[in-house]
């Protein structure tokens, strides 16, 4: 897949050592023709490498942690940033945990629908595998996106943003060396990695700036609950948490939720009452339609 994607972002196909022979070239040159992509928009280009990708985890049986975050739970994200940030300059958005680009490109495709103001994103990821993918997908859509590979839990080489977003990866983080600045290190043995990608994403925040992650439902109700809420209060206002439909998931005890946080600082303030609450199935567009006036309604009422 990665192969082909460079051979059209290079507009010839790779040759080494005699292989592909001229056969497979000339066969590879005219399927490349037919796809047509120097005519398409960026969002249907990323509808392309991620059914391809799609194929590819099918094919090779790849790991629960190489799995694209579904367009839904994109356009969702996409949905409350375009309700809760004021695009009237120039912004930038980055993912501490970006994997194949998937979930940050669809944003980004999202919000340049809805305004017009120039966006500059980054991208980090300490598998470059996925960072393959996503270089790739960047590439074909031509989009301003910086990727860096490193462990996201050291110092990263970006500037303060204005959005972060993340479909954060779940479970303990290995090197406690690399946690000893957190203030949602665990007491003892390991941390939760994505408590420490939450408090080094909000520390890439510019004040005021918006942080939405992808995160177990039962954030809140685990052993290190108390910390992580406490580091929460003294950095940012927690304004939703909001669950996602429960059709999504199988296993109860694997839903998740979008977390809602903004740093300190610039005009924020606490929202008078946190937006609670869980969508509703996508099979009732009635009742997720009035869901979505709900979260205007909050938007207006609580961040004006």
């Amino acid at each position: 897949m990665l192969e082909n994607a460079e051979n059209i972002i290079d507009d010839q196909v790779a040759v080494e050592d005699g292989v592909p022979d001229k056969a497979t070239v000339d066969k590879l040159q005219k399927l490349y023709q037919e796809l047509k992509l120097r005519d398409a928009d960026a969002e249907t280009i990323r509808q392309v490498i991620q059914l391809s990708f799609l194929k590819v985890i099918r094919k090779d049986a790849i790991q629960a942690n190489h799995q694209m975050t579904p367009d839904t739970i994109g356009f969702l994200m996409a949905y409350l940033i375009e309700k809760i940030v004021n695009f009237k300059r120039p912004y930038s958005i980055f993912d501490p945990a970006v994997g194949t680009g998937n979930l940050l490109t669809t944003v980004i495709n999202q919000l340049k629908k809805s305004n017009s103001q120039p966006v500059k994103g980054y991208g980090i990821d300490n598998d470059p595998a996925m960072l393959e993918v996503a270089s790739a997908s960047v590439a074909l859509q031509k989009l301003d996106i910086d990727l860096f590979h490193q462990d996201s839990i050291n110092a990263l080489d970006i500037p303060e943003c204005d959005i972060a977003v993340a479909d954060l990866p779940i479970g303990y983080y290995p090197l406690d060396e690399n946690t000893k600045n957190y203030q949602t290190r665990a007491e003892k043995g390991h941390s939760y990695v994505h408590h420490l990608l939450i408090e080094q994403a909000m520390n890439y925040l510019r004040p005021g700036g918006f942080g939405v992650f992808l995160v177990p439902s039962n954030i809140f109700q685990t052993k290190e609950s108390q910390s992580f809420v406490k580091w929460i209060q003294s950095v940012a206002y927690l304004q939703g948490l909001i669950n996602l439909p429960s059709e999504l998931f199988a296993n109860p005890n694997a839903q998740k939720a979008i977390l809602l946080l903004q740093r300190h600082g610039g005009n924020s303030k606490q929202a008078v009452k946190v937006l609670l609450g869980e969508f509703p199935s996508f099979k009732q567009p009635k009742e997720f339609g009035a869901f979505m006036q709900e979260i205007d309604q909050w938007v207006k009422t609580n961040l004006g």
